[in-house]
């Protein structure tokens, strides 16, 4: 059962040894990410499972306790998802870390980057409130396939929460890593208004494709959210809506 979600939008620009000198233009965001976490423990969840984009390589189940870094991006960050620590190859035995993950688990990869800005985002809030796994899925991923993975994890017994990471489009202006398209501001305005309102409906009618155009990351992981809301009576809260390098960052709860 899906007691509690919140969205957040994923660059690695949240965190502020990336960022450098434009670390105060995302100070908003990263308080509304904190504040969106915070409504996340005060549901009292069972589990916390973790969705965001991730490229083909990256892809399926993270276990608590999976790694992830920055180095890619110029800085010595590291991070570890959840609590639960991973074992290291050495201590595991010949099968290293990932032969005890069990089936479709990714805990010898390193994290994507969507979830490893989840994890530094929950190290920060301290987050002990319960027990974190991550999911990676791909931007191809049909609406019907995201609406169907939601309502497995929200199938699973116990309380569950949602941290669904994802930005809205890349096309917002003419310096914006897609540059600019007229579609791109009313597609934000529609998705703000679904994760603000937690209209499930809205959300699975996201049109795939357009968000392919526009470079909307989040498109999957909001619908795999739509699915596991189905029937859950969420409320929905839009904390803050802003695009200030021309890609749309949107964090909400639903609870």
């Amino acid at each position: 059962m899906l007691v509690a979600a919140a969205v957040c939008p994923c660059p690695p620009l949240l965190v502020p040894a990336v960022a450098a000198g434009a670390r105060a233009e995302l100070a908003g965001t990263r308080a509304a990410c904190a504040d969106a976490l915070g409504v996340l423990a005060a549901a009292r969840p069972d589990r916390l499972v973790v969705v965001g984009p991730a490229g083909e390589a990256a892809r399926g189940a993270y276990p608590g306790g999976a790694r992830g870094s920055f180095e890619g991006f110029g800085v010595d960050v590291r991070v570890r998802l959840g609590e639960s620590r991973v074992p290291e190859p050495d201590e595991s035995g010949a099968g290293g870390a990932g032969a005890s993950a069990g089936p479709g688990t990714a805990s010898a990869r390193a994290l994507p980057a969507s979830l490893a800005v989840a994890a530094w985002l929950l190290e920060q809030a301290r987050w002990t409130a319960a027990p974190v796994t991550g999911l990676g899925v791909g931007e191809p991923l049909a609406t019907e396939r995201c609406v169907q993975t939601g309502r497995e994890i929200a199938g699973e017994p116990g309380r569950t929460a949602l941290l669904v990471m994802g930005d809205a489009s890349a096309c917002r202006t003419l310096q914006a890593p897609g540059y600019l398209d007229e579609r791109a501001a009313p597609f934000d305005e529609e998705v703000a208004r679904a994760l603000g309102s937690a209209d499930v409906a809205a959300l699975k009618a996201l049109d795939a494709e357009l968000a392919y155009d526009l470079q909307a990351a989040g498109r999957a992981p909001w619908q795999i959210l739509a699915g596991a809301a189905e029937g859950a009576g969420l409320d929905g809260a839009l904390l803050h809506d802003s695009a200030p390098y021309g890609v749309g960052y949107l964090v909400a709860v639903w609870s």
